[in-house]
């Protein structure tokens, strides 16, 4: 039987196989650099203790490893795409969710200072062409949604206007009715804005970055809270859902395993429909190692990971929610 993801704007919750279920990931964003049956050890661990989806970006060429599955036109690049086509499989008969994330390509001069942020797409018609490409390739399967643009506002670019991103969706949707998608916001998202990811962009569901300090995770709960208020208000109650939080080797704040663990708490107190243990590379080291998701070459993720990450992966599930 295949997975399928569905959302409920009333409950905040999403559904897997039409029953509520918390989303809890991982980061697996490089994932493409490898073969299908290459990330089948780390799928399984990840869901062994617990975990139901991934993210994992099309877009991906971090340390001059270009991964992404389509070229700067926008067309198929093999064997990129079918590795996603693969892995998406993959996940499905695992019972877990994908995220399929889309990012822009950065200007040369940002792109030299941000190298683990490689997209090939630099155009509007490449870009709105990848995405025809992607959406059209993962048809069959229906335990993925697409982030169209990750972080629309990040400070490296000039934001994408709500009425982009709904032109986005649409072509998601007019290519495959019932896919769910999303863009994603680098921040919190201002009180403001929260009606134009709703009603302009149409969004199916909110996904904050939230901001990387030692406060975020005692934050967790009440944000989310405010933007289930802020959504109903909007007239479409819409699930909230943390794709990014924070990460080790990041800033020099190093989060401990409990704040990880609080962060989830706070989100499942709040009552978010999905949470992400964040991983990437150090900032803290010359050769920019562990890399953790963002360069697999390296080993597998869960080989990666150093003793308080371990430690987080070890105690997630005690934390989620007893739906039914």
């Amino acid at each position: 039987m295949s997975t399928t993801l569905q959302a409920d704007g009333p409950s905040g919750r999403f559904l897997v196989n039409g029953k509520p279920t918390f989303l809890l990931g991982a980061s697996y964003y490089g994932g493409l650099a490898l073969e299908p049956a290459e990330t089948e050890p780390d799928l399984r661990e990840l869901r062994g203790l617990g975990f139901n989806w991934v993210r994992l970006w099309c877009t991906w060429g971090a340390f001059g490893n270009d991964v992404a599955a389509m070229d700067d036109q926008g067309k198929a690049r093999e064997p990129y795409l079918s590795r996603l086509v693969g892995f998406c499989a993959l996940a499905d008969r695992l019972g877990m969710i994908v995220d399929v994330t889309f990012s822009r390509g950065l200007p040369p001069d940002h792109a030299m200072k941000a190298p683990w942020l490689r997209s090939p797409l630099q155009t509007r018609p490449a870009y709105l062409e990848a995405l025809r490409t992607v959406t059209d390739a993962l048809r069959a399967y229906r335990n993925v949604y697409i982030d169209v643009v990750n972080e629309r506002n990040t400070h490296r670019m000039p934001p994408v206007p709500f009425e982009e991103a709904a032109e986005m969706i649409s072509l998601v949707r007019r290519i495959d009715p019932g896919r769910l998608a999303t863009i994603s916001d680098v921040y919190d998202i201002p009180d403001a804005e929260v009606a134009g990811y709703i009603r302009t962009a149409g969004v199916d569901f909110l996904t904050p970055h939230r901001v990387r300090t030692a406060e975020s995770p005692a934050q967790t709960a009440e944000n989310t809270r405010r933007y289930r208020r802020l959504a109903a208000e909007a007239g479409r109650p819409v699930p909230v859902h943390y794709q990014e939080p924070f990460r080790r080797d990041f800033t020099t704040w190093q989060p401990t395993a409990e704040d990880f663990l609080t962060d989830l708490a706070g989100a499942v107190e709040g009552g978010a429909a999905g949470w992400c243990f964040h991983n990437g590379f150090s900032r803290h080291s010359p050769d920019s190692r562990p890399r953790r998701s963002f360069d697999l070459r390296d080993g597998r993720l869960m080989e990666q990971l150093d003793d308080v990450e371990r430690a987080v992966v070890n105690r997630c599930a005690a934390l989620m929610p007893s739906w039914k």
